[in-house]
């Protein structure tokens, strides 16, 4: 009596398992990607939802002052999944990357500082972003015309106290002067800047989101 044994020979299993190890790291990267493209459209969606929410409600007033994580909430400018808790100025909001989000009133030019009114800006600062996310923000363009309100847009390598604050570079009387990034780490564009104009040129942007996969890039924005 002859049996009929049929299977597979050890070399074409390890084919196979090759070939699924190859097509899941890609189905992996291919997920990573398309994650990280869906939370940037996100803070993208966030972002453009805030700054028109307080520029509509802010449109017979003054000045910015008293503008704040803690105000904003109060005002329902802010999306309910970005954070609720308005107990203190500071209080937490939470961007699509799990990254912190601030928000502050500024001195619109430099000449301000004798204006009792003076905060006549405010900025919006988002923490915690991964590289690719914060060129792709920092290259977009935020609006040009006097319509926009916009006065300058920041990108950092890293989540630092000045940053979260507002830079220097963005109390400007004259936007003409915004001044780029002499070296990697920051960088400064502002509508009609003479030496980085909104958007952001892309070497300039991707040098100064230099914090590689530590996702701890920043964008700060500030408007009027």
């Amino acid at each position: 009596m002859r049996v009929n044994e049929s299977g597979r020979s050890m070399i074409e299993m390890l084919g196979v398992l090759a070939i699924i190890g190859v097509l899941s790291v890609g189905g992996i990267a291919g997920y990573s990607k398309a994650m990280t493209k869906y939370k940037t459209n996100k803070v993208v969606d966030q972002m453009t939802m805030i700054v028109t929410n307080i520029r509509t409600l802010y449109a017979q007033q003054t000045s910015y002052n008293g503008l704040n994580n803690q105000s904003a909430i109060n005002m329902g400018v802010i999306p309910d999944e970005m954070g609720t808790d308005a107990s203190s100025a500071n209080a937490p909001l939470v961007n699509a990357f799990a990254g912190q989000v601030y928000i502050s009133h500024a001195k619109l030019s430099s000449n301000s500082t004798t204006d009792p009114h003076s905060d006549k800006a405010f900025v919006l600062t988002y923490t915690g972003l991964p590289r690719e996310a914060c060129v792709t923000l920092a290259t977009g363009d935020w609006g040009s015309g006097s319509s926009a309100g916009l006065v300058g847009i920041g990108a950092y390598g890293a989540a630092t106290t000045a940053a979260q604050k507002e830079d220097t570079r963005l109390v400007l009387a004259d936007t003409a002067t915004c001044a780029g990034a002499a070296a990697s780490g920051s960088a400064v564009a502002c509508p009609g800047g003479s030496n980085t104009p909104v958007p952001m040129q892309v070497s300039k942007a991707a040098a100064a989101c230099s914090c590689g996969t530590s996702s701890s890039c920043t964008i700060t924005w500030k408007y009027y």
